[in-house]
């Protein structure tokens, strides 16, 4: 790897983390304009580093929300903090369930598959085109509608199906408010990235990889940097209700993505 497709990884990373296109899709589509045909697991570090920086730029993000939920949770009551913290326990279920029972098929759908990954990216689009029609509303993100949030993000899992995207459009759809859409969406994967880190260093494959520090620190670099401006971005752009824009462009990589495969 080159410190400029560190760059462009990282770049990739932080920009499709937060906006509704699809970051795994994304990043097999820059491994497959690369070359790069390895396994999942031999890019496993860069993989770590490049979520590392994305959750950081989450929390600086909500860093204040993040702080009042703490708070709250220290003082050991049944408040509002409380009640929000175990909506996200529950968002966690249905991806964590998946990920441990199935870690090894899903492996299979990370090998540069661009016809699964196209043929996603155009289910995204189609959710983020329902969402962005939906009725706007006040309501907040109920018990309920956690759970089904939750196997969203399960379904996210897959390559091509845009983790905020399937989220934030399921949340709309269930008729939670925009803003609560999306900052729910973003706060529930910060646990789940950092589980997946602890896991991925705890297992000790990590040490069997090796990619210079330089290309790390690029990759970090660039995927923080990315993620904050990102983050901003989507926040300001589902207030709005402009998910559209972003449902014909998965569209148009989905279909190319296809056309490119059975060329």
């Amino acid at each position: 790897m080159t410190w400029f497709e560190a760059l462009i990884l990282g770049l990739v990373q932080g920009l499709t983390e937060f906006l509704p296109v699809s970051s795994s899709g994304h990043l097999e589509i820059t491994k497959a304009i690369f070359g790069d045909n390895s396994l999942p697991e031999e890019s496993l570090l860069m993989t770590v580093v490049l979520h590392a920086a994305t959750a950081l730029s989450t929390i600086v993000i909500f860093r204040k929300d993040i702080a009042e939920i703490l708070k709250g949770l220290l003082q050991f009551k049944n408040n509002e903090e409380f009640r929000f913290s175990l909506k996200i326990i529950i968002s966690m279920i249905p991806a964590a369930v998946v990920g441990v029972l199935f870690e090894e098929e899903i492996e299979q759908f990370f090998g540069g598959n661009l016809l699964l990954v196209g043929s996603m990216l155009i289910l995204t689009a189609g959710l983020l085109f329902l969402a962005d029609k939906a009725k706007s509303t006040l309501n907040p993100v109920s018990y309920k509608n956690a759970f089904v949030i939750g196997v969203a993000q399960a379904l996210a899992i897959l390559p091509g199906i845009s983790r905020s995207g399937a989220t934030i459009s399921t949340s709309v759809l269930l008729g939670v408010d925009r803003q609560k859409a999306a900052r729910f969406s973003f706060l529930m994967v910060v646990p789940l990235i950092l589980g997946k880190m602890a896991k991925d260093i705890l297992s000790g494959d990590l040490a069997e990889t090796q990619t210079e520090a330089s290309l790390l620190i690029i990759g970090f670099i660039a995927a923080f940097v990315a993620g904050l401006v990102a983050c901003q971005w989507m926040i300001a752009l589902v207030k709005k209700s402009q998910l559209k824009y972003f449902s014909f462009y998965c569209m148009i990589v989905g279909i190319i993505a296809i056309i490119y495969t059975l060329a």
